[in-house]
């Protein structure tokens, strides 16, 4: 399922990919200000192939380097800091970038932009959640 676009995006250009909601199981680790290094679990609330917006309880910068770890692959990429904002639940909302677009990351497929559920392809294949990643299921 992707979704709309959550923040307005004041320059008017469109997403580099498509955002799905997904809750993936991820660790987070950097340095903070003061150098001192931090490990954090997370989970994700929004991925993409860019990368995800993560509820994050420690304090980081926009432009501030992190690597996230997949618990269910254990694969871990370099990303920066693009977003800060306080959520819902008064824990801030990072959204983070990777260095280059990586799809297999979050272990989805992210449709075309012109998909549809009508599409002949949809209706070969249903999605179902599976511990934090979504599988494939043929009919």
């Amino acid at each position: 399922m992707s979704t709309p676009n959550i923040r307005p995006n004041p320059q008017g250009t469109r997403r580099r990919s498509q955002r799905i909601l997904l809750s993936v199981p991820i660790i987070v680790s950097g340095e903070r200000v003061n150098g001192a290094p931090f490990v954090e679990h997370a989970k994700t609330q929004v991925v993409n192939a860019d990368g995800a917006l993560i509820l994050l309880r420690e304090q980081v910068l926009a432009g501030q380097k992190l690597r996230i770890k997949n618990l269910a692959t254990n694969e871990e990429l370099l990303c920066t800091v693009m977003d800060i904002n306080i959520g819902e639940s008064s824990i801030p909302e990072v959204g983070v970038g990777f260095s280059e677009p990586c799809p297999r990351f979050w272990r989805v497929t992210f449709p075309p932009e012109d998909w549809s559920p009508r599409d002949p392809e949809a209706k070969r294949a249903t999605y179902v959640a599976v511990s934090a990643k979504l599988a494939p299921v043929k009919k």
